[in-house]
C-alpha cells in the first residue's frame, strides 16, 4: 500500500490530515457568507492558507486582500487575522499551521486585543481521544518527556557553551565540533516534540470531570 493522497474535491478529504507538534494541515470548505474562527492568532505559529476554490477575503494584522485559486497568503506569529467568503461560490482553502502546540487560537477582539486563553478538546482537530488512557497515564508520560528534554538541554548547554569561546577565536574550519554541536541540537529538537505531542495530549483533559 502507497501513501495517503488527499483530493480537495473528494469531500472525506475537508478535514484535518496531518497533526503533529511540528505542524497542521488540512483542506477547509467554507460556504458564502461564512467566516472562519472569527479574528484570532497563534501564539507560537505561522499559519499559511492556499486558496483552491472560490474567491476569499483575508485581514492579517489589520490590512486586506482578496485571494483567488492559486495564491497564496500567510499570518506570522502573533499577526490577528480573519478570513470570509466573497461572492457566492463556496471555497475550499488549504491551511497550515506550525508548529502546531495547544492553545494554538488565541481570540482577538476588532481593535486586536487578546482574549482570554481557550483550550480546543482533542475532537477540534480530528485527533481521536484515548478513553482508556487516565489522566494519571497522561501525567508521567509529560513527567518522562520534561525530564528527557531537561537533560537533552543541559547537555546542548554544556557543550557549546564549552567549545563557543574557542570558536570565536579561530576562522579555521572545525567540521568534527560543528558536527558534534549539531548533534546536541538535534537531541534537543527530537525531545522538544515529544515534549510537545506529550503536551498536546494532556492538556485538553485538565479541566473538572476528566480523568
Amino acid at each position: 500500500m502507497g501513501f495517503p493522497v488527499y483530493d480537495f474535491r473528494n469531500p472525506e478529504h475537508i478535514t484535518n490530515m496531518l497533526v503533529t507538534p511540528e505542524i497542521r494541515s488540512r483542506f477547509m470548505w467554507m460556504d458564502p457568507g461564512d467566516e472562519f474562527n472569527s479574528r484570532h492568532s497563534h501564539d507560537l505559529g505561522h499559519e499559511i492558507f492556499l486558496v483552491l476554490q472560490g474567491k476569499m477575503e483575508f485581514e492579517i494584522d489589520g490590512e486586506t486582500e482578496i485571494l483567488e485559486p492559486g495564491q497564496l497568503c500567510y499570518a506570522l506569529r502573533d499577526q490577528p487575522h480573519a478570513v470570509r467568503v466573497i461572492g457566492d461560490e463556496p471555497v475550499v482553502i488549504y491551511l497550515s499551521v506550525t508548529p502546531h502546540i495547544l492553545p494554538t487560537h488565541t481570540g482577538r477582539t476588532q481593535e486586536g486585543e487578546a482574549l482570554p486563553i481557550r483550550f480546543s478538546p482533542h475532537g477540534s482537530y480530528d485527533v481521536p481521544f484515548d478513553e482508556t488512557v487516565t489522566r494519571s497515564d497522561r501525567v508521567e508520560r509529560h513527567r518522562s518527556a520534561v525530564d528527557a528534554f531537561a537533560q537533552a538541554a543541559q547537555a546542548l548547554v554544556d557543550q557549546h557553551r564549552e567549545v563557543l569561546s574557542g570558536l570565536a577565536a579561530s576562522e579555521s574550519e572545525d567540521q568534527a565540533t560543528r558536527n558534534a554541536m549539531w548533534e546536541k541540537l538535534y537531541h534537543v529538537h527530537r525531545n522538544l516534540t515529544e515534549l510537545n505531542d506529550s503536551w498536546n495530549d494532556l492538556a485538553p483533559t485538565l479541566t473538572e470531570g476528566t480523568k
